[in-house]
């Protein structure tokens, strides 16, 4: 997959935004903080490859804001 954007999320929202990913079925995949993806204490990142607008739309609606685009 390649990496385009991500949210960072925290940890208690996983669950529910999983689910709602999976229910769409749209491609993700959930990364912990690293050297190159750096996020908040008891953050996580739910990061997409590029999709068609019509999925990124909904991916920005169910998220409530544009996503970070990937580090290089």
């Amino acid at each position: 997959m390649e990496k385009s954007f991500y949210y960072p999320v925290p940890w208690g929202d996983v669950a529910f935004l999983k689910e709602a990913l999976i229910t769409m079925e749209l491609p993700f995949r959930i990364e912990q903080p690293s050297v190159r993806l750096q996020l908040a204490p008891g953050e996580v990142a739910i990061v997409f490859s590029d999709m068609h607008m019509r999925d990124y739309n909904a991916v920005r609606e169910l998220f409530g804001d544009h996503g970070k685009r990937y580090p290089q």
